[in-house]
């Protein structure tokens, strides 16, 4: 009986011993699972500005910020940071301080902009940023775009305007100054992008490195996740249309934080 007990006892530990081991070998191998989100405020530009912070998984390639469409939020882009945050790059999405002045918002975001490459609020300095920006968020980030450290701009379905007193829209405008490559992914006209209104932005964009039409899109397609709002006002998402959303922002990240 005794024999038995200890060749028992010999099985058993062998058993957790190979048990380990094995658990040991699969943490090693699965990938990093990506940090909480952060929500935080910020004092930006003399305004409080509340942003969720996607950590990057693995080590850190760079940094993008991604601005909301008007009267949207940070939360209809979360799906896009964190697939971003996923490849290895650091993702903010702050709600943006002024509803109507995009402006404003551009001089937001370029302070954000300053804030990552000084690094103290949000860890390391950060030398290389993107941002991406949906409907009005587009055009408020490609006024930003010129900014110290930015290496990529992205418009998702953009949005442009003419001012009041002023003569030529806006994006228009500062496209044609921008020496910032950019990347346009565009729905066909519809009333929610203006009858496509920033169309003329990709023949004036002297670093345009793709202009991409996709047939069929709404405008709801290129936000993540989008909501009922949007599917209301501006017609049904569509899981393939959205992936290729997704694809060019990936393919962004791999192109301007190598």
């Amino acid at each position: 009986m005794e024999t038995l007990i200890r060749s028992a006892s010999k099985i058993c530990t062998a058993l957790l011993g190979a048990a380990a081991v094995m658990a040991a070998m699969a943490a090693s191998a699965a990938p990093l699972a990506p940090s909480p989100v952060q929500t935080r405020v910020h004092a930006i530009d003399g305004h409080r500005v509340t942003l969720d912070m996607y950590p990057a998984a693995g080590p850190l390639r760079g940094a993008a910020i991604l601005s909301h469409g008007f009267t949207r939020s940070r939360h209809t882009l979360a799906g896009h940071a964190q697939a971003l945050a996923d490849a290895g790059v650091l993702a903010l999405t702050p709600d943006l301080p002024c509803t109507f002045d995009f402006r404003c918002n551009a001089r937001a975001l370029a302070a954000l902009v300053g804030m990552l490459r000084a690094g103290g609020a949000f860890g390391v300095p950060v030398d290389r940023i993107v941002l991406v920006g949906f409907s009005a968020g587009g055009l408020s980030s490609l006024l930003a775009a010129d900014t110290p450290g930015v290496v990529g701009f992205v418009g998702l379905d953009p949005f442009d305007r003419t001012l009041s007193g002023e003569t030529e829209r806006l994006g228009l405008a500062a496209a044609g100054r921008l020496r910032t490559e950019a990347l346009l992914l565009r729905a066909p006209p519809s009333r929610c992008n203006d009858e496509a209104v920033a169309a003329p932005w990709g023949t004036v964009l002297p670093v345009l490195w793709r202009d991409e039409l996709i047939a069929g899109a709404s405008h709801c397609d290129f936000e993540s996740p989008t909501d009922w709002v949007c599917r209301l006002a501006c017609g049904a998402a569509d899981p393939a249309r959205q992936q290729r959303v997704r694809q060019g922002l990936l393919d962004a990240a791999a192109r301007w934080l190598r």
